[in-house]
């Protein structure tokens, strides 16, 4: 596992590769986002740990345009301790995870472990693809299309997309999802809230009022068939 750190609190960024390489991953550090954009050519990261506050480009802006370049990199937010705001931001710009600070670093290894079991499964190869009208998903490949127009999926919306369609009609609260999804026992449902609008924009004919992942009232979401 090779990973880039992107902090420019020297401090921080040395307690985070120390816990990180202690795992026995390979350990790069930026120290800002300008650095993180050159560093990350296709294939060379599995995973990215991206600081929000960061000189000249801040890490939402690094998010945004590492996403549009790398869609399937596991990207781990660090945002600072109660801002709910950042937290939001940081799923919007497509954050796969994300860390408050003060934190430890074993929960960090375990994040960033769990968005890489997320992103590159051990899948069966009898493993069918599965289709739903016009939408077509591939959990062997991790591709997925609309009217064969290919989607751009972080590695959290292809798990969430996944796992509804596996579970066509059946309700799931957000917890479930949390567990299901992500890995977690617990954490912060604003998560799952932001990564259902998120695929939303993406998988409906009109985002505001969704035909296929509805909201169940009192409960969570489903996926109704087409």
């Amino acid at each position: 596992m090779r990973v880039l750190i992107v902090e420019d609190e020297p401090k921080m960024a040395g307690l985070l590769a120390r816990g990180l390489g202690a795992q026995g991953a390979v350990v790069d550090v930026a120290a800002c986002g300008e650095e993180a954009l050159w560093r990350v050519a296709p294939g060379r990261y599995d995973a990215i740990v991206l600081d929000v506050m960061l000189p000249g480009i801040d890490g939402f802006e690094v998010c945004r345009r590492l996403r549009a370049e790398r869609p399937d990199l596991p990207i781990v937010m660090l945002t600072a301790l109660g801002d709910e705001e950042d937290r939001i931001a940081g799923l919007d710009h497509g954050a796969d995870d994300y860390l408050s600070k003060p934190f430890s670093p074993r929960e960090l290894v375990l994040r960033v472990a769990s968005v890489l079991r997320r992103v590159n499964p051990p899948m069966p190869a009898e493993l069918q693809a599965r289709q739903d009208g016009n939408l077509r998903l591939d959990p062997v490949a991790r591709t997925a299309a609309l009217d064969d127009a290919p989607l751009s999926l972080t590695g959290r919306e292809f798990d969430l997309l996944s796992h509804f369609l596996a579970h066509p009609g059946e309700a799931f609260s957000r917890e479930e999802l949390l567990s299901a999804v992500w890995g977690w026992e617990y954490g912060d449902l604003t998560t799952v809230t932001v990564h259902v609008r998120r695929l939303r924009e993406k998988v409906e004919a009109s985002p505001s009022q969704p035909t296929r992942l509805v909201t169940v009232w009192g409960i969570g979401y489903r996926w109704d068939p087409s």
